[in-house]
């Protein structure tokens, strides 16, 4: 059965997700707004709502990808769900990070925040929730690379990560449909500890680094080695890590 086509706003358009959100839209066969502060057609800044009503006149669905861990993610969110009342769009997906109900981490409690606004918008919703995205983690390990000779990493901590189109796909599929509510989450294909991750990056960029584990302190820190941002029983990703290195070959 053919889906029909939407008018569908992408907020971050520009982003890691954004940008193959909006290739997979468009390949669909959906009318894709872009939407981010430097767009030519669409230049919007969600804190202030600037350009917003403009961009959703005739907007059926939004994905509301745009977030920023220096802040505002949730002022930006009321902006957006006050906009779409009024444009009367029927559908706002948004895609928040597995564990943000289990990490006190400040962004993540922002992600929640803006979870729950979304709930209480009066429009009809989908949450997805995914692990970090593959390249997250390489930018971390390329981070802690620069440090001469060794390779400092947290102690005890596993991750999950997921390929981002991966996550585009699913985006794609949920702004096609009907509001679901909360979504099931969406994992990557392995639960592996940091140590197996460095050394996979190592190898892929042929670096050679001691690895350096170091205990941190406070409350995020145990809630990441409880494993609190993992999601082993919805490991629905298909790209592992090695496979997300060597497809990115030297640039990783």
């Amino acid at each position: 059965m053919t889906t029909a086509t939407k008018t569908i706003l992408v907020t971050g358009a520009t982003g890691t997700l954004g940008r193959p959100l909006c290739a997979r839209l468009a390949a669909d066969g959906h009318e894709v707004r872009g939407l981010s502060r430097r767009s030519p057609r669409y230049p919007v800044d969600l804190r202030r709502g600037t350009g917003l009503d403009e961009a959703l006149a005739g907007v059926d669905t939004v994905v509301h990808c745009a977030s920023s861990p220096r802040g505002g993610d949730e002022e930006a969110a009321r902006v957006l769900i006050a906009a779409a009342r009024r444009a009367g769009v029927r559908h706002l997906v948004y895609i928040s990070i597995v564990g943000v109900d289990r990490v006190p981490l400040g962004y993540y409690r922002a992600k929640y925040a803006v979870e729950r606004l979304v709930e209480e918008s009066g429009l009809g919703w989908t949450v997805l929730r995914a692990t970090q995205f593959h390249d997250l983690v390489a930018r971390v390990l390329a981070a802690a690379a620069k440090v001469p000779l060794v390779l400092p990493l947290p102690a005890g901590v596993s991750d999950q990560p997921v390929e981002v189109t991966e996550v585009a796909e699913r985006l794609a599929e949920l702004a096609a449909g009907a509001p679901g509510g909360r979504v099931p989450d969406m994992g990557g294909p392995e639960v592996r500890t940091f140590d197996e991750l460095a050394r996979a990056y190592l190898a892929a960029t042929g670096r050679a680094r001691r690895l350096l584990p170091l205990p941190l302190a406070g409350a995020a820190y145990r809630a990441f080695r409880a494993g609190g941002h993992l999601a082993p029983g919805n490991a629905t990703g298909r790209i592992t890590f090695e496979q997300y290195l060597r497809a990115r070959g030297a640039s990783a």
